[in-house]
């Protein structure tokens, strides 16, 4: 009875010692075969070697154009339009009338104001001659001189008025459509046409602040208008003294000539502005650029593996971004999978040839 139950132990023990070791063995192989398939192999990237270069750099900037000058005509007093002098759409010159206000009414208080200021010129003349020969006082003659000479300043103040009938045109231009015909009781706040100035024409841009330091008075400029191949030419004559704190912005302006009348006030204009050149920067694919929370981000191949560097950028386009920092002559820039890599991720890197253009921005 005895041997029969040490048998049964012993066998009993023995299967267990050979489920354990078989369940141990097991386990080591599955750790072994699971770990060999979780090891990735090397992303496949391409890169581009970069090299230091120089870059005329120029941005592309939305303007409008104005009128080199405008204005809007108005009568400075208030009457009927007499006669108008003036063609719609026409060029005129400076100080030609334009318009004829009536000035009858003027016309006689001028008479009435001339006639009072001659007889009181006479008694003032009689009353030096008196003071002379001490015949009358100095206050009297005081106030002989004191009424001639109120007198002489309403004749002139009516002479003013009278020739205010008459509106010319404050600088050579082409008139507007009109707003009035003869008949017209026309007041100073009568609009009764405009006049525009077009032999050259202003344009008007904004600049982000960063460029502020980068533009200076007399810079040529090239621009474009819709619906027009042309390029044309304008040179930089005014820069705005202060940033634009609601923008961040820095307010130019630029005169073009404008012969043929091709440049209409209120156009749209597309302008390119060269700025300073940028010395040794580096050009680089846009695509090797990644958006990070606090920049920008590219990926340089380093002994197999990608390293993360952060990076300073100024001018950029649909292609290429111009890289100020962050990246030297020499490295390795990964250009293709950069949105699935991370630090320290294992590469296989593939190197174009290719060179990169040097165009302008």
């Amino acid at each position: 009875m005895k041997i029969k139950t040490i048998s049964i132990t012993l066998i009993t023990l023995t299967l267990v010692g050979l489920i354990g070791y078989r369940i141990t063995k097991n386990s080591e192989e599955s750790e072994k075969g699971g770990g060999k398939g979780d090891k990735k192999p090397p992303m496949l990237v391409d890169a581009i070697v970069v090299s230091e270069t120089n870059f005329a750099n120029t941005i592309s900037l939305s303007g409008s154009i104005e009128a080199n000058e405008n204005v809007e005509i108005r009568s400075e007093v208030s009457g009927i339009v007499e006669k108008i002098y003036f063609a719609e759409g026409t060029n005129v010159s400076k100080g030609q009338v334009l318009l004829k206000v009536n000035d009858i009414e003027l016309r006689a208080q001028l008479s009435q104001a001339i006639t009072r200021q001659s007889l009181a010129s006479e008694n003032e003349r009689r009353a030096k001659l008196l003071l002379q020969k001490e015949a009358i006082s100095q206050e009297e003659y005081e106030i002989a001189s004191a009424e001639f000479r109120s007198l002489k300043a309403q004749t002139q103040l009516i002479q003013a008025q009278i020739a205010k009938t008459s509106i010319r045109a404050p600088f050579s231009g082409k008139i507007g459509l009109r707003n009035i015909s003869p008949g017209t009781y026309v007041t100073p706040t009568t609009l009764i046409t405009k006049l525009v100035s077009s032999n050259q024409v202003k344009i008007s841009f904004s600049i982000p602040e960063k460029y502020a330091s980068e533009v200076e008075n007399n810079t040529p400029i090239q621009f474009t208008i819709p619906n027009n191949t042309q390029k044309f030419t304008a040179k930089i004559y005014a820069i705005e003294p202060e940033i634009e704190t609601s923008t961040r912005t820095l307010k130019i302006r630029a005169i073009a000539e404008n012969p043929n009348g091709k440049l209409l006030a209120g156009t749209f204009a597309t302008i390119e502005l060269p700025l300073k050149n940028i010395k040794g920067a580096i050009q680089i694919p846009s695509e090797a650029v990644v958006p990070v929370q606090d920049g920008k981000v590219v990926y340089i191949a380093n002994n197999g593996k990608a390293k993360e560097v952060k990076i300073e950028t100024i001018a950029r386009t649909d292609k290429d971004v111009i890289v100020t920092q962050g990246v030297k002559s020499g490295d390795t820039i990964l250009t293709s999978g950069v949105m699935a890599l991370k630090d320290e991720a294992d590469i296989k890197v593939k190197v174009k040839q290719e060179k990169l253009p040097t165009s302008n921005f």
